[in-house]
């Protein structure tokens, strides 16, 4: 069975909480444990159900949602929600996943859970603590269309940007989603897919031929664009290999 990651919302804006709760309803993958006004209700919740991510926002009335992390001793992972940038650097100092600025469009939301997907993918259901042990990260999940697709990252070739789409190639074929290629290059693992040109990202573990100024990969050859060439020359030198 699909293992599903367990969200608990807290936040004391009742349209705030009645729009994550759309998004998490919106994913299959999301099991909704509760919606609660303040701390108080969280820890109630906390106290006598497994947990693996809250949904928490930082400005409440009494207990703020840092103020509550920092009194949970084995706390879920934690995406923030707030509608002020001021606690950006308390926030990730806390080893939060995400941060989201109200309002929090769909597409904003969906990233920030690929990124959590990715931290607790490996660990045990009934374990809601914080590991030191990170997970390498196999999959991605993505809008196409009206579902959502999940994609192991090993089958990816290559990615292509449309303007506000991208075209993302694989072993099976290829498959075009509502995203920027940016967004995108956020949540991949660097030690393995590398940004060559404005258009194209590419997984190194793919390739089959390297050159100083293209790669091949699959049937198709890619030219390292200008702006990236320094990077992806000093990226094949950390792995031996070098055209000097």
């Amino acid at each position: 069975m699909e293992r599903k990651l367990r969200c608990l919302i807290v936040d004391d804006e009742p349209y705030a909480r009645q729009l994550l709760e759309e998004y998490v309803n919106k994913l299959p993958f999301l099991q909704l444990q509760g919606s609660c006004i303040n701390a108080f209700e969280a820890m109630k919740v906390l106290q006598g159900q497994p947990v693996d991510l809250l949904l928490l926002d930082i400005n409440m009335p009494e207990i703020s949602g840092i103020t509550l992390l920092r009194t949970l001793p084995k706390p879920p992972k934690v995406i923030f929600t707030t509608a002020f940038s001021d606690y950006a650097v308390e926030g990730f100092e806390l080893d939060a996943v995400d941060y989201l600025l109200k309002p929090i469009t769909f597409d904003r939301f969906l990233r920030a859970i690929n990124k959590a997907s990715t931290h607790l993918e490996s660990m045990p259901l009934t374990d809601t603590s914080s590991s030191s042990k990170v997970s390498d990260q196999e999959h991605i999940f993505l809008r196409e269309g009206s579902r959502f697709i999940k994609l192991n990252l090993n089958d990816i070739l290559f990615i292509e940007g449309m303007k506000d789409y991208a075209s993302i190639h694989t072993k099976q074929g290829k498959i075009v989603c509502l995203q920027r290629l940016k967004n995108l290059e956020e949540q991949l693992p660097s030690f393995d897919f590398i940004r060559i040109h404005n258009s194209y990202i590419i997984s190194m573990q793919n390739v089959s031929a390297v050159y100083r100024h293209k790669v091949d990969i699959g049937d198709k050859t890619i030219s390292v664009g200008e702006t990236y060439r320094q990077r992806f020359l000093s990226y094949l030198r950390t792995h031996s290999i070098s055209f000097e």
